[in-house]
């Protein structure tokens, strides 16, 4: 886990729909802190700073109003689905040594055997990890693995003190044969039209023919 990221923050005073769009226009984003028992606290977020944050998936982030300065992890992010525009976090806050159930996004290293795919079943694993050292990532090896191998949940190679939280049963990759895909036949142009020329003088000598 690397060190926890500082943002500074401004407490939030306006609120609405138009609030918010001249706080995203300013360059801020709008957040809620909350757990521990507190009451909800809103602030605005440095919108560059804050989006380069999320980047690192379970980050540990110290949001600083003023004085005071709280420890969070982002627990949900709404975003625009048409500007892809980030519109509202939302920060749990988190006390050293205390302990959180989070999805760790799975990293898969090296090359199965030549001839063989890989099928990533579960993108993410559940563990259970103290609140300050949460993994970003944990990394699988499929180097070598040929037709037919399998890694299953229990199986990662977790960090010290980091605890697995789901079946240790699910599969989380598995290795097949590559399957051949037949190239589609690319006509020529020229076939094409030929084919179609003959057709319409097929339909034309049909019709006179009737005539």
């Amino acid at each position: 886990m690397s060190d926890q990221l500082i943002l500074e923050a401004e407490a939030r005073t306006e609120f609405g729909k138009g609030a918010s769009r001249r706080a995203r226009a300013a360059g801020k984003i709008p957040a809620v802190l909350y757990g521990h028992g507190t009451d909800p606290r809103h602030v605005l977020l440095p919108g560059h700073a804050t989006t380069l944050a999320l980047k690192h998936s379970n980050a540990l982030l110290s949001i600083v109003v003023g004085k005071d300065s709280e420890l969070v992890i982002v627990k949900d992010v709404q975003t625009d689905p048409v500007h892809q525009v980030i519109e509202h976090i939302d920060l749990l806050i988190v006390k050293k040594g205390e302990k959180l159930a989070v999805d760790v996004p799975v990293h898969l290293m090296g090359e199965s055997f030549p001839g063989t795919l890989h099928v990533l079943e579960h993108a993410t694993i559940r563990v259970l990890a103290e609140a300050t050292h949460l993994p970003e990532s944990v990394e699988v090896s499929i180097e070598g693995l040929v037709d037919g191998d399998k890694i299953h949940a229990g199986e990662v190679v977790l960090p010290e003190g980091v605890e697995l939280q789901m079946d240790p049963e699910a599969l989380v990759v598995g290795i097949t044969h590559q399957t051949r895909v037949e190239e589609p036949v690319v006509r020529a142009e020229a076939e094409v039209a030929a084919e179609a020329a003959a057709a319409a003088e097929a339909s034309a000598e049909s019709e006179s023919s009737e005539e």
